[in-house]
């Protein structure tokens, strides 16, 4: 064996892996299937709940994670899933119809295109910060967001996640466990390439023992189609504009979903500092805040046009990178491709849609938790000083209020604006009370420079 193979063979797992063409592209490939693994449970999970199409939202995730990586220059490992921010929209605008059951199991595809206009436009005021931050610099935004903010944020952003993991383990704990184990098992003990691909190992060991304790029903894989075309025009906004359009409806629309935006940009800023601090390097300096933000506004707003969900920063995928060490973006675009060509086959979505929820459960349970473990860090990393009561109240008020918030009877802070109600969820609310306490209580001891990475909340030291 070659000098250089053993190296690899010794660093595989361990240290970063920011090329990896190093691995060969079996094993490049494989990595790619475990992305697209383990965005899957929860990107599908949007459409099952609004009524939007499975297929057309798993080519919009591929195709607006390809576009985010054009325009951040291929720098930013970050894979595009469905935004749960923008469900509370989704519900006001196009709630599920009751079946003859009186369950809510029914698309409202007269309404979905309404709701899929609201969130273009929201989608356009990521482009609108965009230019604001290419205009006056970086540092005017990131000054809001001291390491106290992006922290607290960071942590929540896993937290507020957890419950869809308990609940989806709590279907069927012994076949969770099974995912988990084997997630941990060969994360820790195991060598080579078993290591880096624990997640693809969890969900189809998993997979496999459900099946054969007959706990898979695999008629609906049966009756698929091999190929079909994952766009229903009439989802699409420009079915809506061809069929006549109520302007009542279409202006309530934009108005109950628009506002969420500002909400899904404070958690796009939390999801690049926590990939950034994963791999270690500064994406808020290079390719810059702007283009993050104006690749995620375009890829919302591109899917929402032909009725996929919006797209955001996958934090299941900041997970996957935490736990392989394999840095290399060119792995999240295969993940992409493939997210395209299977929402080309009906049978393949029908074969994922049979994954048992506990499967999905377990895996999710470990990525969600190496979320805040990321916000952990940066505040340790950091040198956050918790001596200082400013900054304890400021991470309690984030901590209390974005969980608190969301685990609450109502589940959001709701206030009407005319004859509209705006729902705002507890991470909006956590995160915008940090923001703002963090501008006006005395004591700030903090001054972004982006020749100072740690500035930004996020350790960005190479680490080579």
């Amino acid at each position: 064996m070659s000098d250089e193979k053993k190296k690899q063979k010794v660093v595989l797992g361990e240290g970063g892996i920011y090329d990896a063409k190093q691995l060969g592209a079996p094993k490049m490939l494989i990595l790619g299937v475990q992305h697209m693994f383990a965005m899957f449970g929860a990107t599908i999970l949007v459409p099952m709940l609004t009524g939007l199409d499975v297929s057309t939202t798993l080519l919009f995730a591929g195709l607006g994670t390809l576009l985010f990586h054009l325009v951040t220059k291929g720098k930013v490992p970050a894979f595009l899933g469905s935004s749960f921010a923008f469900l509370g929209g989704y519900f006001a605008i196009c709630p599920m119809l009751t079946d003859a059951n009186g369950e809510q199991t029914i698309s409202n595809v007269e309404m979905i295109p309404y709701a899929c206009l609201g969130v273009a436009c929201a989608g356009l005021v990521y482009l609108i910060m965009s230019a604001l931050i290419k205009v006056f610099g970086t540092g005017r935004v990131m000054k809001f967001f001291p390491p106290i903010v992006t922290g607290p944020i960071i942590i929540a952003i896993g937290l507020t996640l957890s419950q869809s993991a308990i609940d989806n383990c709590a279907t069927n704990w012994p076949i969770a466990l099974v995912a988990i184990a084997l997630v941990v098992v060969c994360n820790i003990w195991g060598k080579g390439m078993i290591k880096i691909v624990p997640i693809i190992i969890g969900v189809v060991g998993s997979y496999v023992v459900a099946a054969c304790f007959g706990k898979v029903d695999f008629t609906p894989v049966a009756e698929a189609a091999w190929i079909g075309n994952p766009i229903k025009w009439d989802h699409t906004v420009f079915y809506l504009f061809g069929n006549g359009v109520d302007g009542s409806m279409l202006v309530t629309s934009i108005i109950t979903i628009v506002p969420l935006a500002l909400a899904t940009m404070v958690e796009h800023i939390g999801d690049v500092s926590a990939i950034s601090s994963t791999v270690g390097k500064n994406y808020i300096k290079d390719p810059g805040l702007h283009r993050t933000l104006l690749g995620d506004g375009l890829a919302t707003t591109l899917a929402s046009l032909f009725g996929a969900p919006a797209n955001t920063t996958y934090g299941e995928n900041t997970g996957v990178l935490s736990l392989t060490k394999v840095f290399d973006p060119a792995v999240i675009r295969i993940a992409a491709g493939l997210a395209i060509l299977f929402s080309f086959s009906p049978k393949f979505a029908a074969i994922i849609g049979c994954m048992p929820t506990a499967t999905c459960g377990g895996v999710s349970l470990v990525l969600y938790g190496m979320i805040s473990a990321v916000g952990v860090r940066n505040i340790v990393e950091t040198q956050t000083d918790f001596t200082k009561s400013r900054n304890i109240i400021i991470a309690a008020l984030i901590l209390v209020l974005s969980i608190g918030i969301n685990y609450s009877a109502a589940g959001a802070i709701s206030f009407p604006i005319g004859n509209i109600t705006i729902s705002l969820s507890g991470l909006a609310v956590g995160a915008l009370t940090g923001i703002l306490l963090n501008a006006i209580l005395p004591g700030k001891d903090y001054k972004f420079d982006e020749e100072k990475p740690d500035d930004t909340g996020v350790n960005f030291g190479t680490g080579r």
